[in-house]
């Protein structure tokens, strides 16, 4: 299979993704859920996350809330997730719920 991936010595592709210009956001956390204003491009497979205080973290559409019942992220971690692609539905947005303190959860798309 051919690739335009780097590859590692064993001739293995190396999964890495670029920053896509101007996907860069960030929004701060609260007491109700707040999520980012302006979509994901279609394009955008994958998206990392940074949050600076303790978070839950929901994907969806334009109205996706969080609840204290989503997805737990904690403060201080760098992670990436799949938002679609490859026939899957794609999320459009993210959406977070400040868990004891506000914060900001920093988002980079990646292609």
């Amino acid at each position: 299979m051919t690739t335009k991936l780097s590859l590692d010595t064993n001739d293995n592709p190396i999964p890495a993704l670029r920053l896509k210009d101007s996907g860069a956001y960030s929004f701060s956390t609260g007491l109700t859920s707040v999520r980012n204003t302006a979509g994901f491009d279609a394009d955008t497979r994958v998206i990392s996350v940074y949050a600076t205080q303790d978070a839950y973290l929901a994907f969806g559409d334009s109205v996706v809330s969080a609840a204290a019942t989503d997805h737990f992220f904690p403060a201080g971690t760098y992670y990436d997730f799949a938002i679609g692609g490859d026939g899957t539905g794609h999320n459009t947005h993210i959406a977070a719920l400040r868990i004891y303190t506000d914060g900001v959860v920093y988002i980079s798309e990646k292609e």
